[in-house]
């Protein structure tokens, strides 16, 4: 039980009956009203849980809606592999199969560069580092999850663009390279956390066993520990797949943007166009109506699901792996289970995730004794995390020197001037903060109470499966896609244009799984026994709840909240085209105006403003502080949660 905790004080509060001889509290009488109250606490629960089924049913069916006019014009295989994709052409073309190519391409060598540095950092910490270093180098690795990712493209669109044009001696370093490298950095935190995980919920017996019967830390790593989290690795590198497909603005900057297949198809120099770079750069310019504006959403729709399809992959690899350490979770039907764990794609990627852990580590194994084996791996392995920290260490000193020497006091309270150029960006900061604001105040209650009525008032039916499913679905969809619903729904649909209150709510369903999971797992963290102990004293089941689950739940849900800020405040896919605007002098009086906010800023000053550098330094360095400070808190609330957890 938490330090200073009593459910007996905490019932004093729900107005049962004292003894005025002995000062004993004592069980009062549930009345209809009480009974009354529970029961409408349980019902607007319930349509709180329901609105996540309902909101991905809006972006399923308004993608359907505007997307299936291109399938009908132009045919559903030739749309998919139709060789060119020229929309504003003499003769326009609206074949995809060059945009799934260089997704499929920039996506494939970015996980060639993530993978073995990824599981090598997470082989690090689990196995080899001390608590102290640890406790350094995990947050570290989980701070480069906080860098917004036109953060990302500004840093690649400034320097590693220019680095592979004069190393690699190319007209231009905008190419399949530089957004694979790009998106390598970007998934490293994602594959890296959850491989940590997998590796260090192996049975502590395994590794003991092995190394009683004298094998060497290393073998016991290679033969016993890897092969052990191995699914969990999998599950790691598909949602790493996952984050690399659904990326916008980064690989947008960086990749060229040419929708042509590189020829030969290894020329990494060669510029290649994404499905999300193609929906990031021509949905702002488009007629609505036009054949050009389905062709975007058909994109759209297969861009969703594809990654609706690699993240349920993931999905059950990880219930699997939960369901094996005894504590299983509510799993899919057996025979999409079973199809999903045999299918090609699966097998494929265990087998080459093993292949490649045999293939790394078996030289060491044949050409030298196991001690020097052992030192050699284990160099390998330091050597994993030292690239990953000098890759955030390369971007912090860039942008931090660079963009220091622009703050001062006109750069953070004054109106930008001659197109950015001069001037300030005190109204992106405050406006970055309506955003934020409006989104957390839709998201958070609605969040928190799906997430209540989950754990606390129902057990495992289909409704509370499709519920669940469908906040994982919503949480997998990438950001570009909440972009065009906001887009189709809200300012078009609806009416509300371009506007602060269609930026407001798009966040607040982006942002809206990321709540109702953590606080799931908060409330499930929560001792059954505090639950029994209220009941049995004749608390209601909205009296426990309130009073008993809630007050010790708060610092998981003070982190879900902190992580969402972050996010929300980095984002720049889903507000611009329904929020936000380049310059204005002034704040928005009302929530139908539309608002500069700092990602989008950043975005222009760096794509289309020459002679901008100084000030899209400056904003860079205050977007990254902003968003790295709230990172920060969150990782700082859930390591003293932790401990008053351990004591």
């Amino acid at each position: 039980m938490a330090k200073g905790f009593s459910i007996r004080a905490r019932c004093q509060n729900f107005g049962w009956p004292r003894d005025r001889g002995t000062g004993e509290i004592g069980r009062p009488i549930i009345g209809a009203k009480r009974r009354f109250v529970d029961r409408a606490v349980g019902k607007m629960l319930f349509c709180a849980a329901l609105a996540a089924i309902v909101a991905v049913f809006f972006i399923i069916v308004f993608l359907l809606r505007d997307g299936y006019q291109i399938v009908l014009e132009t045919g559903l295989w030739n749309f998919l592999v139709g060789a060119e994709w020229n929309p504003t052409g003499l003769n326009p073309a609206y074949g995809v199969f060059p945009l799934i190519t260089g997704t499929i391409l920039v996506m494939a060598l970015a996980m060639v560069i993530a993978v073995p540095l990824s599981i090598g950092s997470a082989v690090f910490i689990a196995e080899i580092a001390s608590p102290g270093m640890k406790s350094v180098i995990k947050p570290a690795i989980e701070l480069l999850a906080g860098i917004p990712s036109v953060v990302y493209g500004f840093f690649g669109l400034i320097l590693l663009t220019d680095w592979i044009r004069v190393v690699f001696d190319q007209p231009s370093g905008s190419s399949w390279l530089a957004g694979s490298i790009l998106l390598a950095i970007m998934a490293i935190p994602t594959i890296t956390s959850v491989a940590e995980d997998a590796i260090s919920s192996v049975p502590r017996e395994f590794k003991e066993g092995s190394l009683a019967l004298g094998a060497t830390h290393w073998q016991t790593i290679r033969r016993v520990i890897v092969p052990g989290a191995l699914s969990g690795i999998s599950a790691a590198i598909i949602l790493g797949m996952g984050r690399a497909i659904g990326e916008t603005m980064a690989v947008l900057m960086v990749t060229g943007n040419a929708a042509v297949i590189p020829d030969p198809i290894y020329d990494v120099f060669s510029p290649v166009r994404t499905l999300t770079g193609t929906l990031g750069i021509e949905m702002g310019e488009v007629a609505f109506g036009s054949t050009h504006y389905h062709a975007l959403f058909g994109v759209a729709v297969v861009l969703l699901f594809t990654t609706l399809a690699i993240n349920s992959a993931a999905r059950v690899i990880i219930t699997r792996i939960q369901g094996t350490q005894g504590t299983a979770r509510p799993t899919p039907s057996g025979r999409v289970k079973a199809a999903i764990l045999h299918s090609t794609p699966y097998q494929a990627i265990t087998g080459a995730a093993s292949r490649i852990t045999h293939a790394v580590s078996a030289p060491f194994g044949r050409l030298l004794p196991p001690r020097a084996s052992q030192r050699c791996a284990f160099l390998l392995v330091s050597l994993s995390v030292a690239i990953v920290i000098a890759a955030l260490g390369v971007i912090l000193f860039e942008l931090v020197v660079n963009g220091a020497g622009a703050i001062s006091w006109e750069f953070l309270t004054g109106s930008p001037r001659d197109l950015g150029r001069a001037g300030g960006i005190f109204p992106a900061i405050v406006g970055t903060f309506y955003l934020v604001g409006g989104a957390l105040a839709i998201a958070l209650p609605l969040g928190i109470a799906t997430a209540v009525y989950l754990v606390e008032y129902t057990a495992e039916t289909p409704l509370t499966r499709s519920t669940r499913t469908a906040v994982d679905l919503l949480n997998g969809t990438p950001s570009i896609v909440f972009g065009l619903f906001g887009f189709a729904f809200l300012v078009l649909f609806m009416g509300f244009g371009v506007s602060l209150i269609a930026g407001q709510i798009t966040l607040g369903l982006m942002i809206l799984p990321m709540i109702i999971r953590t606080t799931e797992e908060a409330l499930r963290s929560i001792p059954g026994s505090l639950r029994e102990g209220s009941y049995a004293l004749g608390a209601t089941k909205w009296q426990t709840i309130w009073r008993v689950v809630l007050p010790p739940a708060l610092p998981g849900i003070l982190t879900g909240a902190i992580l969402s800020i972050g996010r929300a405040a980095g984002e720049t896919a889903p507000i611009m085209f329904t929020a936000a605007i380049f310059s204005s002098r002034f704040l928005p009086s009302s929530l139908t105006e539309p608002v500069m906010a700092l990602p989008y800023h950043l975005f222009v000053l760096t794509t289309t403003v020459p002679g901008a550098a100084t000030q899209s330094y400056g904003t860079a360095f205050v977007l990254l502080l902003l968003v790295l400070t709230i990172y920060l808190a969150a990782i700082l609330v859930r390591r003293r949660y932790h401990r008053a957890t351990v004591m």
